[in-house]
């Protein structure tokens, strides 16, 4: 699904800006501070409810202002619009009717973003990494959007039942098959896009010998029901679910050692652009067209050679792109279909 058009107010710098959008190559340049990644910032935010930048949305507001607006134009008419107030939180509309979950917003604009920060898959903890593959799932699996959510509601109530000392097992019942399905599905998916990762990173010049292997949350010689019930004294005790499917990891190491432990950060970078990359692909094979690529300033802390092979990559990947660079030569992906200048948080077509 394509964005033709995009309307920000009083997003960081941006106070205002209204864009016609090519369903092709769009490419932001200006100086550093001007906005560019505030713009992707704020298509990010359409596609999936919050930054790539920060868990606050609250910090994208500008200055002085008390509420951000952010409306995206899809073909047929159809419009997303997300707000935030500096009192009344995050609200998102799909064609004026209010979503029952945020996930919906990833259905109607699926995007993905390689910035700077993509080495935080490899470096950091488990966060990043669910984040990544539950995207995937939820394009690729049709029942884990209300798997999840039944799932996580259940898990709600387990955990008060265990802060107020109450028994948890009837949400023990619920809980652990709809547990078991989540991690087959995100079993599956992790299958799928693995022999692409791999692909796209030795397309890249990435390290070898990197594995990526899916953790579901609790031991593999037990069935979920099984491990709550022996650790339920645990979780009693602190008032909190211990394993379950919500403690997935997707582990990445590199000759048996925990990755992040043995690659250089411009190593981490390709290993991360690789999985983001190759997510789109698997999920653009089950959509009628690719997810939306967001690119800031890819070319970041990589050399000549890793450079033209991330751009070579990115070249070969089908459907629209927004990418950020400080100027049009520096962007190295070719001519692009559309350019913006940006500066103090103005916006202009060249």
């Amino acid at each position: 699904m394509s964005l033709i058009g995009l309307e920000i107010d009083h997003l960081r710098c941006l106070q205002r800006a209204e864009l016609e959008l090519h369903p092709g190559t769009n490419l932001m340049v200006g100086p550093n501070g001007s906005g560019k990644t505030s713009l992707l910032e704020a298509i990010y935010l359409l596609g999936r409810g919050r930054s790539f930048r920060t868990r606050h949305t609250e910090r994208l507001i500008a200055h002085g202002a008390d509420r951000l607006l952010v409306l995206g134009r899809l073909p047929a008419q159809s419009v997303i619009g997300v707000s935030c107030d500096r009192l009344q939180g995050l609200e998102a509309r799909i064609d004026r009717r209010a979503p029952r979950t945020l996930a919906e917003l990833s259905e109607a604009l699926p995007v993905q973003v390689l910035d700077p920060g993509i080495h935080r898959l490899v470096e950091e903890g488990p966060l990043h990494r669910r984040r990544w593959l539950d995207w995937g799932v939820f394009h690729v699996e049709p029942q884990f959007v209300g798997q999840w959510t039944a799932y996580t509601r259940a898990l709600r109530q387990r955990n008060a039942a265990l802060k107020g000392a109450q028994d948890p097992s009837p949400w023990d019942r619920e809980l652990a098959p709809l547990g078991e399905h989540l991690s087959v599905a995100r079993e599956r998916v992790a299958a799928a896009v693995e022999p692409i990762w791999l692909q796209t990173l030795q397309s890249l010049a990435g390290p070898a010998d990197v594995t990526l292997n899916y953790h579901r949350g609790w031991s593999q010689e037990h069935s979920l029901q099984e491990s709550l019930a022996g650790h339920l004294a645990r979780d009693r005790e602190r008032g909190t679910t211990a394993f379950g499917a919500h403690r997935f990891d997707v582990v990445l190491k590199q000759g048996g050692r925990v990755a992040r432990e043995t690659l250089s950060r411009g190593q981490q970078k390709l290993v991360g652009a690789a999985l983001a990359l190759a997510m789109a692909r698997l999920v653009g094979q089950y959509a009628p067209r690719p997810p939306m690529l967001l690119l800031d300033d890819p070319a970041a802390e990589l050399d000549v050679v890793h450079t033209e092979a991330l751009m070579s990559e990115i070249r070969n990947v089908k459907g629209q792109m927004v990418v950020t660079a400080l100027s049009a030569t520096e962007a190295q992906l070719g001519t692009p279909d559309r350019v913006f200048h940006v500066e103090q948080g103005r916006v202009q077509q060249l």
